[in-house]
Parts: C-alpha cells; sequence; structure tokens
C-alpha cells in the first residue's frame, strides 16, 4: 500500500535488523488488509502467497499433529510460503477481527534480488521460527 509508514515495520521482531532504507523498500510492498473473526487465512494443502504480519487482533494457528499456537500483535505467519512454493502445513484462523500486513512471495523474491541484505537481516528470526515448530 502506498504510504505505508516503515516505522511500522521497525517495530516488529521480523524486521528489527533491516536496515532503514531496506525498511523502506519493504513498506513499498506491503499491503494491509482485515478480516473477521472465523476467517479462516490459511489452509492445508493449499498454495502460499507470502507472509502476513498481524498488527491487531488474534489468530490460532492449527499444526500438524493436533498441536495450536495463538498468535498476536507484532507475530507473523506464511514466511515459508516466501522462501518456498510448498503447500501450507498449517491452518490459521482468525479469532478476533484481525489487521495485517502482507507480503506476496512474487514481491519478496523481486525485493531480495535488489536487497539480497533483506533476507539476511530475517534468518535469525525465521531461524527461531522453524526450531519454535519442529
Amino acid at each position: 500500500m502506498d504510504g505505508l509508514d516503515a516505522g511500522r515495520l521497525k517495530e516488529l521482531a521480523l524486521f528489527a535488523g533491516v536496515d532503514d532504507a531496506s525498511l523502506s523498500r519493504i513498506a513499498e510492498c506491503v499491503n494491509e488488509f482485515e478480516a473477521p473473526a472465523g476467517h479462516v487465512l490459511m489452509e492445508v494443502g493449499r498454495p502460499g502467497t507470502g507472509l502476513f504480519v498481524l498488527e491487531a487482533g488474534e489468530v490460532v494457528v492449527e499444526l500438524p499433529g493436533g498441536r495450536t499456537r495463538n498468535l498476536g500483535p507484532g507475530e507473523f505467519f506464511g514466511e515459508l510460503a516466501l522462501l518456498t512454493d510448498e503447500p501450507h502445513t498449517a491452518r490459521v484462523h482468525a479469532v478476533s477481527d484481525v489487521r495485517c500486513l502482507a507480503i506476496s512471495r512474487r514481491d519478496f523474491a523481486g525485493l531480495l534480488e535488489s536487497d539480497p541484505c533483506v533476507a539476511v537481516a530475517m534468518l535469525p528470526v525465521l531461524a527461531r521460527r522453524l526450531v519454535q515448530l519442529g
């Protein structure tokens, strides 16, 4: 969305290590959207489209094996869709009305071509997430 304040991204753990110039480029790729409580944001077996960062509200992630994880503002999901076109392995639905920032895989790939340092800055946070889910 035009005009997204890059400062909003800097407040999120996922982007905390990204420099200001790169944050501005990321902000140009971000779309904002809202979804009502009960809305399914991701479904198992469906292709991934990109990353979602919660700005407001709560979602529940239903993981393989019956595990669940609740996420709230500042947390993210769909991160693997930035890197692979494998189908989703989890279902995510809104517990309450949510407001999210979204970055598509296509936009992220273009960003990485012009600014690979973005990926390097995000890797520690993404790696921690993989360990937590493992």
